[in-house]
């Protein structure tokens, strides 16, 4: 069976890493962002009629402004990113599954919304009206000691993480690219042994791409 590399930051890294090495994978961690969170301006929440939150890092380093934010309901991308909200003292009205297309879609398009994203956010044209507060940014680590990947199966749960990724990376040929979205795996590059997206956009999808990859065998 091949080895796992995941790069992506805490903490979200420590429960990556956990949940397969729970479904039998060998797991190697190499992180290629650090979180850090980001000075940001509190508006008035009477301005909107939603948060909008589209990764669990907004709630985790959004600091304690969020708290003036917990009157309005919230709409999120993803389970994991709702439940981070619950646990935060906010009400969660709306989750979608796949990505932001689809959270925006089953939202009347008169919806005043506060985005609170990171640095690294996509943006995306649907025709609401979203203002967006930055509140944490991912860092690049200079040295991550990205181990030698030939063989490997790497997960990327982001474009950003794909790009750094074919930075670093040399030898590719024999390496299979798990990828969370189709924008993931178009910033990973040309040149690996394979390209793969998850069906669904979350970590349990990705997970389970890599570890069907895992079940394979490089080109010899």
């Amino acid at each position: 069976m091949r080895q796992l590399l995941l790069v992506r930051p805490e903490p979200g890294l420590s429960a990556s890493t956990e949940r397969a090495r729970q479904a039998g994978l060998d797991v190697i961690a190499c992180p290629l962002f650090r979180i850090e969170p980001l000075e940001w301006e509190l508006p008035n929440p009477n301005d909107y009629d939603g948060l909008l939150l589209t990764s669990a890092n907004a709630v985790r380093y959004g600091g304690p402004k969020l708290g003036g934010l917990k009157i309005l309901p919230v709409h999120a991308v993803g389970a994991a990113t709702a439940d981070a909200a619950r646990a935060a003292g906010m009400t969660v009205e709306t989750v979608g599954e796949r990505d932001l297309a689809d959270l925006l879609a089953k939202l009347p398009k008169e919806t005043r919304l506060l985005h609170l994203a990171g640095d690294d956010h996509r943006e995306t044209e649907t025709g609401h009206r979203v203002d967006r507060r930055i509140v944490y940014r991912s860092a690049a680590i200079e040295r991550p000691g990205l181990p030698p990947i030939d063989g490997l199966v790497v997960a990327v749960h982001s474009p950003r993480a794909g790009a750094q990724l074919a930075e670093l990376a040399e030898q590719r040929s024999r390496t299979a690219i798990a990828a969370i979205s189709v924008a993931a795996a178009d910033a990973t590059g040309l040149g690996w042994e394979r390209v793969e997206v998850a069906e669904r956009p979350n970590d349990s999808s990705l997970l389970a791409l890599a570890a069907s990859l895992c079940h394979t065998s490089p080109p010899k």
